[in-house]
């Protein structure tokens, strides 16, 4: 062990565990109760749940092809401009060209506005497309939505009142996106209305995700759930903090209430079915839409006579407490300590046996490359006009069936860009045909100080996402460092150890959006390809994974009994010789 190269200093790395333990007290005192819901007196059996499933029906038999921007979409878009313009709103028609689960289409938004005591708005918005025949279940929410203008067109109203009937909203969520933009005045709260008729159920109910680590307020969420709760006799449902976790970590959203989160502006899905939409064919009860309906009554009432809602933010909800950003993001950098502070002494003890730690940074952003330019090609796909449906969004289920072929020339690219461009690189640094050795720490420490430098990035724009890259910052500096003299299984445990908590978020949106393995990765090129993630996140994500490779190579070239196998000799002279002063006789030794 004395021989091997030094890259980890164990004293340093212990050391910057002590603020984590001041973080976890903060983060304990942190903790907070839920805000309680708002009440209303408004009679919520003024929604007529048997008038509204006759609307439903008549829809559904006039329109029953309703994709984004055909005919039937419009159809029903008159019916809903009549009905608001029948019952005192003023109405407006905003037209627009977007991407959707069909390609580029002309869509519109109708919004009728009913003007109230202040200025302050209550906007309840419903989408009325869908990608499969009849769809009525996914239509109930627009039946809803002109049973709520019926009822309230006639009220005195507190807050100005704006009902919005959208198109897209199967697939893309540019119309919510749209409305969030120019919504015409400040806004209080928006309410989603979803599958309100459905007889399969999906928790949560209220649904409050974000396109931004931005979620619904809690006082929002807990109108909408107390009201469901009163009115329909069932309980709105939670999600364990894991997951909470999970969708902050990488936040995405298939409601149309995502949007005005992430603008700060509080908003909430409200669905039988949950996020994801019913299916075309889904049974709905009239039942259901009363009792649905009147839940949304009774939040527009509870929100129209209450205070006002606080702004969308991130926060966990722990049991019956609340714990906010601020003491996660103090707790994620101080787990980052440790290993950053490990990582730029075990710079400067590289350096000392002059090192070429850059040569080994160059070789981390070869095994990067490949994966950047596998995303440049999914973004290539679109503009050229090969894939032409790429929704300002998440899609799931029917939304958008995966493209087998733009999947298999993204993964040609990236084969190409890996056999082909990366060893033309790795020869032009002098790193090919075992020019060097990644073993000898030089590597493990270029590794280490560009995966912290990434976590760094991802840690000031989502605390919650750079938790997901600090258990492999840890993992694999222990994996990768050579005088922790790992045996090669061990050190691939602790390497794939670190690559749990990233499949975990994989697995649970899987789980949410009801998505296999090549849906999700279908969505995942939706997603790069449509912009919802950055050309910054793609950088910033593709050093991560040419971190994971470069790891894995380390790991793999150290031998089956650890680095201490390959030790060089250092003890000069004959093998019978133990060196001066074994015997005794030395002057030193005579002094002592």
């Amino acid at each position: 062990m004395d021989n091997l190269p030094r890259v980890l200093d164990p004293r340093i790395y212990r050391a910057g565990f002590l603020p984590i333990l001041f973080a976890l007290v903060l983060a304990g005192f942190s903790l907070r109760e839920p805000p309680r819901p708002l009440t209303t007196s408004l009679a919520p059996d003024a929604f007529d749940g048997a008038a509204a499933f006759r609307e439903l029906d008549q829809l559904a038999a006039e329109a029953p092809l309703r994709r984004p921007g055909s005919a039937g979409d419009r159809l029903v878009a008159r019916r809903v401009e009549a009905t608001l313009r029948a019952n005192g709103f003023r109405v407006g028609t905003r037209r627009f060209t977007a991407q959707t689960a069909d390609g580029s289409r002309a869509l519109e938004t109708v919004v009728g506005e009913r003007t109230g005591f202040s200025n302050r708005r209550i906007v309840v918005l419903a989408h009325r497309d869908a990608l499969g025949r009849g769809a009525r279940a996914e239509l109930s929410g627009t039946a809803a939505l002109l049973e709520l203008a019926r009822v309230l067109g006639g009220r005195t109203l507190n807050r100005t009142l704006v009902l919005a009937s959208t198109s897209g909203g199967t697939a893309g969520l540019a119309a919510a996106e749209r409305l969030a933009e120019r919504s015409g005045g400040p806004v209080d709260a928006v309410l989603v209305l979803g599958d309100l008729a459905g007889t399969r159920t999906d928790r949560p109910f209220v649904v409050p995700w974000s396109r931004s680590t931005a979620l619904a307020p809690l006082e929002l969420r807990r109108t909408v759930e107390s009201a469901l709760t009163t009115e329909a006799s069932v309980r709105a449902g939670g999600v364990r903090p894991a997951v909470q976790l999970a969708r902050l970590a990488f936040p995405l959203t298939l409601g149309e209430q995502g949007p005005f989160d992430a603008r700060g502006v509080g908003a909430v899905l409200l669905s039988a079915s949950g996020e994801r939409a019913p299916a075309p064919d889904a049974p709905v009860s009239a039942a259901r839409l009363t009792a649905f309906g009147r839940a949304a009554l009774r939040s527009v009432g509870a929100l129209d006579g209450g205070g006002d809602v606080p702004a969308s933010g991130p926060y966990v909800t722990l049991e019956r407490k609340v714990l906010p950003s601020g003491p996660v993001r103090l707790l994620a950098i101080a787990l980052m300590l440790p290993v950053l502070l490990a990582a730029i002494d075990g710079f400067a003890r590289v350096r000392r046996r002059r090192e070429r730690v850059g040569l080994w940074a160059g070789w981390v952003v070869a095994g990067a490359l490949p994966f950047l330019l596998a995303a440049l090609a999914a973004i290539a796909l679109f503009r050229v006009g090969l894939v032409d449906a790429a929704p300002d969004g998440p899609v799931a289920g029917l939304a958008s069936a995966p493209n087998a072929a733009a999947l298999a020339t993204v993964a040609v690219v990236w084969l190409l860009a890996w056999f082909g461009l990366r060893p033309l690189l790795l020869g032009a640094l002098g790193l090919r045909d075992g020019g060097a050795d990644p073993a000898g720490g030089g590597a493990a420490t270029a590794i280490v100080l560009l995966l912290c430098a990434a976590t760094l990035v991802v840690w000031l724009g989502n605390p919650y996402a750079s938790l997901l890259l600090i258990p492999a910052l840890h993992l694999w500096l222990l994996a990768m460092v050579p005088e922790t003299n790992l045996r090669r299984a061990t050190a691939l445990a602790l390497w794939a150890l670190g690559l749990l908590p990233p499949l975990l978020v994989a697995y649970a949106y899987a789980r949410q959006l009801g998505l296999d393995p090549l849906e999700l990765a279908w969505m995942a090129q939706l997603l790069v390809a449509g912009g919802t993630i950055s050309l910054l996140g793609v950088l910033l994500w593709s050093v991560v994974l040419g971190c994971t490779v470069g790891a894995l190579a380390v790991v793999l070239r150290a031998s089956g009994g650890g680095p201490a196998a390959t030790a060089p000799i250092t003890v000069r002279g004959p093998q019978t010789y133990a060196g001066p002063g074994s015997l005794g006789g030395t002057e030193s030794a005579l002094r002592r």
